[in-house]
């Protein structure tokens, strides 16, 4: 599997409550700031970094979502 999102992409990131619970009511956008290796699992992975926060996050495919 390939990563679907590129250096520089604005993102969407569901940021997930206890447990894994996702919480809906904070959405929050992101920036790529690096595609990392993928996962022995075959998930893609990334740095993102808060376009709104000080904060930088790796997060697997599945926890992003394109803008729009």
């Amino acid at each position: 599997m390939a990563h679907n999102y590129a250096i520089n992409d604005d993102v969407h990131h569901q940021l997930q409550g206890p447990q894994g619970r996702a919480d809906v009511k904070q959405r929050s956008i992101y920036t790529i700031v690096t595609c990392l290796p993928i996962e022995a699992d075959g998930r893609p992975r990334y740095r993102i970094k808060s376009k709104s926060e000080n904060i930088e996050r790796v997060v697997t495919e599945e926890q992003i979502s394109r803008l729009g």
